[in-house]
């Protein structure tokens, strides 16, 4: 009777050793023969438990994205005047456009290195960030804005490049109705400048261009004696008088 106690208490003591000891995970240990260079992050996370890297939010994310693409195409679908509203608020947001210029702007005054959705030129001329606006191109105003409301037109001479009166993003670059030929430029306090009837356009849509920058060649006039360049600024929506803005001398 008393080795089974002897025996009992030894037992009982040998467990307690064991649970006092440190434990090995195995579930650990086989993780790690798995996957010996899996490094964790500085959360606490690894690269597959992450929660950005979740299949479930990855999937939950684009459910979202059909589930709002449907709602909206119901509502254009929907003749319901209920929904004029809602109509109007997606249809005003959707044509606004995006203002490249200001946020790359931004981006470069606050971590110093072009944004990476825009191109970078393979120079290092500084850019000239001043806020006063240069010439286009050297000429004469021979239609002023008072005439339509919305931009002038220059005569020059033959040939002449048309140049960006500051810094910004091409926004477009093609044609368009009334003024053919045509550059628009985004710049950093949401103001556009237009640049129409150019012969040539030599830059493309989403190009970063700089003060000063060619965008195209000048028209020639119908007696073919002289260029001609239309120039518009819009500024909040509204276009304003470029003599306003720019001294031509």
């Amino acid at each position: 009777m008393d080795d089974r106690r002897k025996d009992i208490r030894n037992r009982i003591a040998k467990r307690r050793k064991v649970n006092d000891s440190p434990v090995v995970n195995s579930t650990w240990t086989e993780m790690d023969k798995e996957n010996p260079y899996e490094i964790e992050s500085y959360d606490g996370y690894s690269d597959k438990d992450h929660p950005l890297f979740k299949k479930e939010y990855f999937f939950f994310k684009i459910l979202v994205s059909i589930c709002l693409f449907l709602v909206v195409a119901v509502m254009f679908k929907h003749p319901s005047v209920r929904l004029d509203s809602a109509r109007t608020f997606v249809t005003e947001n959707m044509n606004q456009e995006f203002q490249f210029a200001s946020v790359s702007s931004w981006y470069e005054n606050t971590f110093g290195k072009p944004i990476a959705f825009l191109p970078t030129e393979s120079n290092t001329e500084t850019v000239d960030s001043g806020e006063g606006y240069a010439m286009p191109v050297s000429g004469e105003i021979t239609q002023t804005f008072e005439s339509n409301g919305e931009g002038i037109i220059m005569e020059t001479s033959i040939g002449s490049k048309v140049e960006s009166i500051n810094e910004g993003v091409v926004i477009f670059a093609g044609e368009k109705e009334g003024i053919g030929k045509t550059v628009v430029i985004q710049h950093a306090n949401k103001s556009e400048s237009w640049y129409g009837q150019l012969e040539t356009i030599d830059v493309k849509l989403y190009d970063l261009v700089k003060k000063g920058k060619e965008l195209g060649q000048v028209t020639v006039s119908e007696d073919g004696s002289k260029g001609r360049f239309y120039l518009a600024i819009k500024e909040n929506d509204a276009f304003v008088d470029p003599k306003k803005v720019i001294s031509f001398d």
